[in-house]
């Protein structure tokens, strides 16, 4: 008989107890619902079962893990329910906005809200009626035929690319897929979900993980959605849907090509930004922020660029310089300086200096010394001329309080992000998260000589920065810009796999680093030096012919 030591007890269970079992046994110590454990420091599934003695402990929904296998299993059951409502349907998951998931449905002739609600009906009943979720590995080959049977291509393309010898197939009520990640033992786990119309396709949204029992009111946010629909359209000119597209281009020898017309593209949208910036001659403050690793400062490069080739005179400033004298600094609720809250800028100070520009008077512009913590002078005068404009890169670029001063027909607003769209497969989107994650990585590796363990412990708090200061204005800006490159993880996957290897089991990091390797290894590598030199994606790699 199996001895587990759960939360500091030893407990005797019969071998073959399931996971589940336990949890429900000590899900009254939890006010969030069990959704995995953690035994003998391996993540395991509640259908799991107990066979030999070990350390049990608990993962719940408003854990991120936890969050993601309640995300992903809500996943599931969408395709299945639009399945059942229609035989005809192919589903697929496209991007997130907020906290819905948008899908596409190819196949029917109407996607409208009657259709959403028979979906939403369909989920509801599969919820109810608690369904088994199972898993079973296969060989690689086994798995290939039983998604060619489905008619999953795009899973069949994939794994003729996967170096693994075994496949995990999900399935429940006699439909079987793949999903790059861990899921619930049944359906009744997914108790809170909306199913709406969303443009030509339907929005499926889940609960924040801050508060996994409830639906909060969905936002739409049309900048952003046309982004990433842009980001779609770009992957489809260049047939290239999905991971599997990307490494079957890759292997045939189109590496160039691909990177070439990426660029290009990229290239064309800053020259439209920049256009629109030079046919409003009131602008002379150009404001750009995002979320970390969006690649703000080799866009703000490129950008200046453009605005040369219309005869303009950019000047670059960071609001890094207008940081408050370290001793000034406010300090979090754990005593830390907040770095991050608008209250450690000299807004004041930036304010001041940016009206007495705009009157064509000169100013002594500041430095700010990170090592002394104090900003500096030192001689660096600017005075604005007719074809003279502010590019200004920083955390609260967006947020109307940092330059409350200056006129609003002077100013305009740029939202950076690496918004990636291309897809796992139909059904397994790439989080942008997990994008900006793995470039910063890399970029923090090469140029401030930080672990992968470092940059993984330290992004939660990265995230909660970015949800306060930097999201709630995004839909603000005048304009949005893409950063993301449809091959760029596969360049990243060369420089960030070694420092995911670096992380060991003793770390509190490993399993986010364990996800990633799995991540990444769904890609083909490409060399780094196929990249042009003002490639944004050179930023985090290194070789940019800016100093970045």
């Amino acid at each position: 008989m199996p001895t587990l030591i759960i939360q500091g007890e030893k407990r005797d269970y019969e071998k073959g107890t399931s996971f589940e079992q336990i949890a429900k046994e000590y899900q009254v110590r939890f006010s969030n619902r069990i959704g995995l454990v953690i035994f003998n420091g391996k993540i395991r599934e509640l259908f799991k079962k107990v066979e030999k003695d070990g350390v049990l402990s608990f993962i719940t929904m408003d854990d991120s893990i936890g969050h993601k296998t309640y995300s992903r299993t809500a996943v599931m059951m969408l395709i299945k329910a639009a399945h059942d409502v229609d035989a005809n349907i192919r589903t697929k998951v496209e991007f997130k906005i907020g906290y819905g998931y948008y899908c596409k449905l190819e196949g029917v002739d109407k996607v409208d809200q009657s259709l959403a609600d028979k979906i939403q009906s369909r989920m509801e009943e599969m919820r109810d009626q608690a369904i088994p979720i199972t898993k079973r590995t296969y060989p690689v080959a086994e798995a290939i035929e039983i998604f060619r049977k489905q008619g999953m291509e795009d899973k069949v393309k994939l794994f003729h690319y996967r170096r693994a010898s075994e496949i995990n197939v999900y399935r429940f009520d006699g439909f079987c897929d793949y999903f790059y990640g861990y899921m619930l033992p049944n359906t009744s786990y997914v108790e809170h979900f909306e199913v709406k119309l969303y443009h030509e396709g339907i929005m499926l949204v889940l609960p924040p993980s801050s508060s996994p029992s409830q639906i909060k009111p969905f936002a739409p946010r049309e900048k952003l959605f046309e982004q990433m629909a842009m980001a779609d359209e770009w992957g489809a000119m260049m047939g290239i849907d999905n991971v599997g597209d990307l490494n079957e281009a890759i292997c045939n020898g189109k590496v160039s090509d691909m990177i070439l017309v990426q660029e290009a593209l990229q290239e064309h949208r800053i020259g439209q930004i920049a256009e629109k910036i030079y046919n409003n001659p009131s602008i002379k403050f150009i404001m750009i922020a995002g979320p970390s690793s969006s690649g703000k400062t080799s866009f703000s490069h490129r950008l200046s660029i453009q605005l040369r080739t219309f005869g303009m005179k950019p000047h670059p400033i960071a609001l890094d310089n207008y940081f408050k004298n370290r001793v000034d600094t406010p300090r979090d609720e754990d005593g830390n300086y907040d770095f991050e809250c608008l209250e450690a800028m000299d807004v004041e100070q930036f304010n001041n200096d940016m009206e007495k520009l705009l009157a064509g008077e000169e100013v002594d512009m500041p430095t700010y010394n990170f090592i002394s913590g104090e900003r500096e002078y030192r001689g660096d005068k600017l005075q604005l001329g007719p074809e003279d404009v502010l590019v200004i890169e920083g955390i609260h670029g967006l947020n109307d309080k940092m330059s409350y001063r200056l006129p609003k027909e002077s100013k305009y607003r740029i939202y950076i992000s690496c918004l990636t769209t291309l897809n796992v497969d139909a059904h397994n989107r790439i989080a942008t998260t997990d994008a900006r994650l793995i470039r910063r990585m890399v970029r923090d590796a090469r140029t401030r000589g930080a672990s992968g363990k470092r940059t993984i412990g330290m992004w939660p708090s990265v995230r909660r920065g970015e949800e306060k200061y930097i999201f709630p204005f995004q839909e603000s800006a005048d304009e949005m810009f893409n950063s993301s490159q449809i091959y760029e993880l596969a360049v990243l996957k060369i420089h960030a796999e070694p420092l995911l290897f670096s992380i060991t089991k003793d770390d509190k990091e490993y399993f986010e680093a364990k996800r990633l390797l799995k991540f990444l290894d769904y890609f083909v590598g490409i060399d780094s030096a196929e990249l042009p030199r003002n490639s944004i994606i050179r930023e985090f790699v290194g070789g940019s012919a800016f100093d970045v």
